[in-house]
């Protein structure tokens, strides 16, 4: 089967506004109110292959590169953010069977997954969240395994699980991973039981796992003893993308639905759209969209170039998207006033709210924002202690241009830790100065002297009797700054070609994005930059009009019957 195309997709879904279409977003709205698994949907998107979409050749899959791929998962998730859960939740078990499964056990996956079958991925624990140390599953040296795991993804229905279980007494290396065949537990040893109800994304398979003295044979060992939890840690970095182009998709519906209410409702003479304060508000809600989109295409791109690195810019990149894309859910409800509230009697109705709750439990979905920012805090000092040299300029070019062919993805260079500096904040000097003289040059300069002082604030977080939260806060800041560095570095290797829709080389948008990421990097209220917010609004006008997704290189979107 060929790759399937965003604009393949799009047109075999049909435009999601219809409340005829099974898979647009009155279904989306009618599953969320029964609690229902979107069935029909997940069925649709199996029969055109969307599953094969992150099955790499070898396992007979499409997969190309993450950055297709975001797409890809955008055009799906902006009609229902579950069919992520519903197709793609066993991306985690791949990966982890990618970087240390036998063949034996990636050719069984591999069967599974082409078929539309699920590998369940059992890590979390309820009694324990993201403290995985404290894990207590444990898988005995006589081969039983005994405990329990929660909120494990397609738990119910999957044909095989991988459980990562405590095989000693100690550190990461206390842990080690099994792959069992779900028809080969003896019944009366595992038990399935729906995982506890989420206020979003609601119907989604979610499953506690109750394993019984379970026995394993010592074949189900996946590679070597007390690698597991290595492994785990190491897939989460290219699951994050995906989750990334789950919030993006919720983002794009939001601000499409608020615009489409924003430019024909009137008040008084004025069209809400043009009107001061809402006007201020969707520009707030495009410009962190726009950096949002910016942020994890340079994150899909950059997975292929420099995985070394993914420890830090995979979890820096999904806070950004994270953040931003939850909060300019908040700037469209402003907008949306009532309509934002209602359940029924417009179009529409009852679907921001489901946006609402979606958005939350993505945010939080394969890390709390607090365990992701702990995540790569401690490798700040590392990241931040001195020149680190010149990056590679083909490096960044390779990342940020966006035509340019970009190298397999190879999992097994993943880290756990970053070795050396951060060549996106190394090779932002070269890159900004390009905007000397620009009209955006006084933040281009703001930007770099905030890169420049970030090593300052982390060792002034590690001094005696600073504030304990000292460092998690030059994490939170060091990701937006991170995140406006790709914009400029976006920006800087695609002069010449339009991006989201503007003229090459335009700088309007890029002033916009770095106007609310350095806001959100001091901790301040972006509204106070609203006129330089605006041409983010515009930009996003201009390509709502032509039914473009709210993208760099914009993708065509179904044809609306509206």
């Amino acid at each position: 089967m060929s790759a399937l195309t965003p604009e393949e997709l799009e047109e075999r879904l049909g435009d999601p506004a219809d409340d005829a279409n099974p898979h647009g977003f009155a279904a989306a709205v009618a599953r969320d109110e029964r609690d229902a698994f979107p069935e029909e949907l997940c069925a649709e998107l199996v029969a055109c292959g969307f599953h094969l979409n992150y099955l790499p050749a070898a396992w007979g899959g499409t997969f190309e590169s993450f950055d297709r791929s975001l797409n890809l998962v955008r055009a799906a998730a902006r009609r229902d953010v579950n069919i992520m859960p519903g197709t793609m939740f066993s991306i985690i078990a791949a990966t982890c069977l990618q970087l240390h499964g036998s063949p034996a056990q990636q050719h069984r996956a591999a069967a599974i997954l082409r078929g539309g079958g699920a590998v369940a991925f059992a890590l979390t624990e309820a009694a324990h969240g993201s403290d995985l140390l404290t894990n207590e599953v444990r898988l005995s040296p006589e081969g039983r395994l005994s405990g329990e795991k929660w909120m494990v993804g397609l738990g119910l229905r999957a044909q095989a699980v991988y459980v990562v279980a405590r095989t000693g007494e100690r550190g990461p290396a206390a842990f080690s991973a099994v792959l069992l065949e779900a028809a080969d537990v003896p019944e009366g040893t595992l038990e399935r039981v729906p995982a506890p109800l989420t206020g979003g994304m609601r119907g989604i398979d979610l499953a506690t796992l109750r394993f019984l003295d379970t026995p394993v044979p010592a074949s189900a060992l996946v590679g070597k003893q007390g690698e597991g939890l290595e492994a785990a840690v190491k897939a989460q970095q290219a699951v994050r993308l995906m989750s990334m182009a789950g919030s993006l998709g919720i983002a794009d519906t939001a601000v499409r639905l608020s615009l489409g209410f924003a430019v024909e409702r009137t008040v008084g003479r004025t069209v809400l759209a043009e009107s001061p304060y809402p006007r201020r508000e969707l520009a707030v809600a495009s410009a962190a969209l726009l950096a949002a989109d910016a942020v994890a295409l340079g994150a899909a791109r950059g997975v292929h170039v420099v995985p070394e690195s993914f420890s830090v810019w995979a979890l820096a990149a999904k806070h950004v998207v994270a953040e931003a894309c939850d909060e300019l859910i908040r700037h469209c409800g402003t907008v949306l006033a009532t309509r934002s509230v209602l359940r029924e009697g417009e179009r529409g109705a009852g679907l921001f709210q489901k946006l609402q709750r979606d958005s939350a439990v993505v945010r939080v979905i394969d890390a709390s924002t607090l365990s992701n920012l702990r995540s790569y805090a401690g490798q700040l000092p590392t990241l931040t202690g001195g020149d680190g040299g010149e990056p590679d300029p083909a490096v960044l070019d390779t990342v940020f241009r966006l035509d340019a062919p970009l190298p397999p993805y190879e999992p097994a260079r993943l880290d756990m830790f970053a070795r050396g500096f951060d060549p996106l904040l190394a090779g932002l000097p070269k890159a900004a100065a390009e905007l000397a003289g620009s009209e955006i040059a006084d933040l281009a300069a703001a930007l770099t002297e905030a890169v420049t002082g970030l090593g300052d604030l982390v060792r002034d977080a590690q001094r005696r009797g600073a504030d304990p939260n000292a460092l998690v806060d030059a994490a939170e800041r060091y990701a937006w700054l991170h995140a406006a560095a790709a914009c400029v570095h976006l920006w800087h290797a695609n002069r010449g070609s339009s991006l989201y829709g503007t003229e090459p080389g335009s700088t309007g948008w890029l002033g916009a994005v770095l106007g609310y990421l350095l806001a959100r990097a001091d901790g301040t209220d972006p509204r106070r930059h609203g006129a330089r917010l605006a041409p983010a609004l515009d930009a996003v006008l201009a390509l709502r009009e032509v039914d473009r997704m709210f993208t760099a290189a914009p993708v065509r979107l179904a044809a609306s019957t509206r």
